[in-house]
């Protein structure tokens, strides 16, 4: 997604972040959960945001490798308030990656692919994560010491970032990448209507947070895909109820 307008931004975090502490939660428990997903965080957004730089690039655009975004160093990736979102709203983003199309031999394929290669970093590493998580459990067998469960839930926070962002980043909603490849797929910028909607994207996208509707896609989506991982690639029963 293109960077994000600050100020509604920084409402929507402060509304979330407000719920959040509201739900009864001790604050240190829910700060110490916090942290534990903050890896899974700072390599979801990393990797996402390398995928999309990565394919500009070998679709042949210098734009990407120009502006320093061909890596997996969270440096060149982190959006502080995206960062932020995601540890306290459930949802974020990192700094996104610019990119000229005019490079590509086909224009609207290599936006789907572009579009698709952030999701599909997200897509792997929680595939990877899970194997990993399997191997973990079995080296580490029934120990239940806190250094272990510490690292599980590591692990497994890897795992569930991963898939929000897979899921959100696929929301065909302005200025998520499920927008753009649907745009491309349909050709809408053809649309009249086209304009509007993408420049009115951030409020729209916050409006469909606030009335619900992304959590009624996101939350279903996310538990179905993680409880997926977790019977057939970890091997133990879902996670989430």
């Amino acid at each position: 997604m293109r960077r994000n307008p600050i100020v509604p931004i920084l409402l929507l975090f402060a509304l979330m972040t407000f719920v959040n502490l509201m739900r009864g939660q001790d604050l240190g428990e829910f700060l110490i959960e916090k942290l534990i997903i903050l890896p899974g965080i700072i390599i979801g957004l990393s990797f996402h945001e390398f995928g999309h730089a990565l394919a500009s690039t070998k679709l042949g655009d210098p734009t990407p490798e120009k502006q320093g975004r061909v890596t997996l160093n969270p440096i060149a990736h982190i959006d502080p308030v995206g960062m932020l979102c995601l540890i306290f709203a459930g949802f974020g983003w990192g700094v996104p990656v610019q990119i000229d199309p005019t490079y590509y031999k086909d224009r609207r394929a290599g936006e789907i692919l572009v579009g698709f290669a952030g999701v599909a970093m997200n897509l792997l590493l929680a595939v990877v994560f899970s194997l990993l998580t399997r191997l973990y459990l079995t080296v580490a067998g029934n120990a239940q010491d806190d250094v272990n469960m510490i690292v599980e839930q590591v692990l497994f926070g890897v795992i569930y970032i991963n898939v929000i962002l897979l899921v959100f980043n696929l929301l065909p909603i302005p200025p998520l990448d499920g927008f753009g490849i649907v745009t491309q797929i349909f050709d809408l910028e053809r649309k009249p209507w086209y304009r509007t909607v993408y420049s009115y994207g951030y409020f729209i996208l916050i409006f469909a947070v606030l009335l619900g509707l992304v959590g009624m896609v996101l939350t279903p989506l996310t538990r179905l895909l993680v409880n997926f991982l977790c019977t057939t690639l970890v091997g133990i029963p879902p996670v989430i109820a």
